[in-house]
């Protein structure tokens, strides 16, 4: 009777852990944006691309242009500020658009730490043991990092998987579950023709990775 009480408090338990798992997607792993202002967004292109003309010239030391650059910088202002645009304040507010970016592309959703959660994705292997990933990162979509630029670093989970999962090659599309932390840490990513690194914001001690089903 005992044996039968143990087992059937372990198996309520593992219903209990299973119905705390909640399943996020992709998006769940960005924070709410912070409002900022953005000047650029209702601007022409052809203003667009001269103001970044303006500023390649200006960035670079006056001995560094040759006097058709000069006349060319003057006259790009010249026509910039006539059509009524402050040019160094969209240059100080290009900064601020960059740090909010930047922090958009980085800061993990502080609603999700500590859960856990299941979520669905590729695997981009990072340590094999064998024909198995016991270390990847699970990424959003086919050929991150590889083929095309690296998704934002809260768009990334860094995954330890000690019992490793079996791949068939880059990006097997897997469920992951486990708890989801916060770390932001540099990854190497190694493939046929070279290596590079990326940055990570999130990271999972997994407890399981299955194949990924409907």
């Amino acid at each position: 009777m005992k044996t039968i009480l143990m087992a059937g408090v372990f198996s309520m338990a593992a219903i209990a852990s299973q119905a705390e798992t909640t399943q996020i997607y992709w998006d769940d792993l960005a924070p709410a944006p912070e409002p900022y202002e953005n000047p650029f967004a209702g601007m022409e292109s052809d203003q667009l691309q001269r103001l970044a003309n303006l500023l390649r010239y200006e960035t670079q030391s006056p001995e560094a242009l040759d006097e058709a650059a000069r006349n060319d910088a003057a006259s790009l202002r010249q026509s910039l500020t006539a059509e009524g645009l402050d040019v160094d304040g969209l240059f100080e507010q290009r900064l601020v658009v960059m740090q909010a970016r930047e922090k958009a592309a980085n800061t993990p959703n502080a609603e999700i730490l500590g859960q856990s959660i299941r979520l669905g994705g590729y695997v981009l292997p990072l340590e094999m043991e064998g024909e198995k990933a016991i270390e990847f990162l699970l990424v959003p979509t086919v050929g991150a990092c590889i083929h095309v630029p690296p998704p934002p670093a809260n768009q990334m989970v860094h995954v330890s998987y000690p019992s490793g999962f079996a791949v068939t090659g880059l990006y097997d599309p897997v469920w992951i579950t486990g708890e989801i932390r916060a770390e932001h840490a540099m990854r190497d990513v190694n493939y046929s023709d070279g290596a590079s690194q990326v940055a990570v914001s999130y990271t999972m001690q997994a407890g399981a990775v299955e194949p990924y089903t409907e």
